[in-house]
């Protein structure tokens, strides 16, 4: 396939304006005020007499020395450990990353995006859907540190061509080696996390309490919904708790499938099972950065699929809100379409998943760029599209100019009826940098457009990613980390990588 033409305007220049965002507007509710306190209630009910099933011996020992019952692999949690786990909680957190401008705060008033993770499959127009490999998740990672409004790095496309007991190794390489924003490491078992925080240490040349004494890393626990946490998340929460390392909890509730099919029954569940987590993770050490998390929404009652955009959707992340606020955590939200190409449906599902985390006031939005098939699939000109979206919302973040000057009178009394504002002094003095210029979309009229090639927005997108990537030179710093961790990812490899569960 040829390589798609774009029109000169259509630049994607990395820019700071959207790396450090706070949120425009009030969080909006779906529920009163005292359901949400009707659903924490509830939760807490569910744990303390139907319980969470625990897989793993060690965190059913942890709790069990908090008071917790433990029948088997079934853990009743009491009300009085999931207060004590809220409590030294924290509030506010620093995720760090390599780049110390690209550090970023996660508390309740935050704004942050990240592209999509965790898809094993990539698509280009150029290229087509494939494999995820470790040539595409590092062009996946260079589109990610070129646009600032894209504040971490994500495990996606997922490099398939190497060992899985070897994979973490090359994931870290590829984030430090063309990257300088926070990382992710994969909760796969303690032995890969363990590997993966020596590699941090080195590469960014932390001693021991260094390390321990800020979060350089963040992992995403998946509940196995309903009412389930398995071994490697379980262990994931652990060990990133006595890390002090971030962990992202986020139960998958789907209604009617994972969880009850009205909105306010999968999210009692999600709440119950984000709960149990997060006390899990403050039993491990009290005060571990910790996010409460829903991805929430329901599926396709014909087939089981999954969708997104969808009101319940949008009602679950404001629901999803509400609780992280009636508990006084952090949230992590996220967008999505089920859309199998960067078409209609792509775009209008994941814009009303953006939405819905902002209405929600998600101070941490997953999948918010590139996110294709449910999951299945990484988009490059998904992710370029999505980035366009994205820089709307973080526009939004600065309130407009509200002073003598902008509210226009003198503009107004220089321009006669019928007139026109294109050379008003006003307009003059702050044209260039009054609107925010598009990234993908093109604004010509059919007759401009026909002439240029009549291209589709995703076309449009297939020349921006190819020019980023051709462009791209690695942040100051990655040579010299990568050349750190050398020898021990050799070392390791040699000595047989790791596996993902012990």
């Amino acid at each position: 396939m040829r390589r798609g033409r774009r029109h000169p305007q259509h630049t994607a220049p990395a820019t700071t304006a959207g790396r450090h965002l706070t949120h425009p507007f009030t969080p909006q509710k779906v529920f009163s005020d005292d359901r949400i306190a009707a659903m924490h209630d509830l939760a807490l009910k569910v744990l303390e007499e139907l319980g969470m099933k625990i897989l793993l011996p060690e965190a059913r020992e942890i709790f069990a020395r908090a008071g917790a019952r433990v029948a088997d692999e079934m853990v009743f949690i009491g009300r009085d450990i999931v207060a004590a786990a809220l409590e030294s909680a924290p509030r506010r957190m620093m995720m760090k990353a390599p780049n110390p401008a690209h550090s970023h705060e996660i508390a309740s008033d935050t704004l942050l995006f990240t592209p999509g993770g965790g898809c094993p499959n990539v698509f280009d127009r150029v290229n087509g859907r494939r494999p995820g490999d470790l040539t595409s998740y590092k062009d996946a990672l260079r589109l990610a540190q070129h646009f600032d409004v894209l504040h971490k790095l994500t495990p996606a496309p997922e490099p398939q061509d190497i060992p899985v007991h070897l994979r973490h190794f090359a994931m870290m390489q590829a984030q430090l080696g063309v990257a300088d924003k926070a990382v992710t490491v994969y909760g796969r078992g303690r032995a890969q996390v363990q590997d993966c925080f020596e590699i941090l240490q080195l590469a960014l040349n932390l001693g021991a309490d260094e390390f321990d004494a800020g979060s350089w890393a963040s992992t995403v626990v998946n509940t196995n919904s309903p009412r389930m946490l398995d071994k490697p998340m379980a262990q994931a929460v652990i060990d990133f708790a006595r890390a002090n390392q971030i962990v992202i909890v986020t139960p998958f509730c789907l209604a009617g499938a994972m969880a009850p099919v009205t909105v306010a029954g999968a999210l009692v569940l999600q709440h119950a099972e984000a709960l149990a987590c997060i006390a899990l993770s403050q039993l491990a050490r009290a005060g571990a950065p910790v996010l409460y998390g829903g991805f929430g929404s329901n599926v396709d009652m014909k087939s089981g699929s999954p969708a997104f955009g969808t009101p319940e959707h949008i009602q679950m992340q404001i629901g999803s809100g509400q609780l992280a606020r009636h508990i006084g955590l952090p949230w992590r939200s996220a967008t999505g379409t089920a859309a199998n190409t960067s078409d209609a449906q792509a775009a209008g599902e994941t814009h009303m998943g953006l939405w819905g985390a902002l209405m929600a006031g998600a101070n941490l939005v997953v999948h918010s760029a590139g996110w294709l098939e449910g999951g299945l699939t990484l988009g490059f000109e998904k992710l370029v599209l999505d980035v366009e979206a994205l820089g709307i919302l973080a526009h939004l973040c600065t309130p407009p100019d509200a002073s003598d000057e902008a509210l226009g009178f003198d503009a107004i009394a220089e321009v006669a009826p019928g007139g026109h504002f294109f050379d008003n002094s006003l307009t003059m003095a702050r044209y260039q940098n009054a609107f925010l210029p598009p990234l993908v979309a093109d604004l010509s009229n059919f007759g401009t457009w026909e002439k240029n090639g009549s291209q589709r927005a995703d076309e449009r997108a297939t020349g921006i990613w190819q020019d980023i990537l051709r462009d791209y030179t690695a942040p100051a710093g990655c040579a010299e980390r990568l050349d750190r961790i050398a020898q021990y990812v050799a070392d390791r490899t040699a000595a047989g990588g790791a596996p993902i569960v012990e």
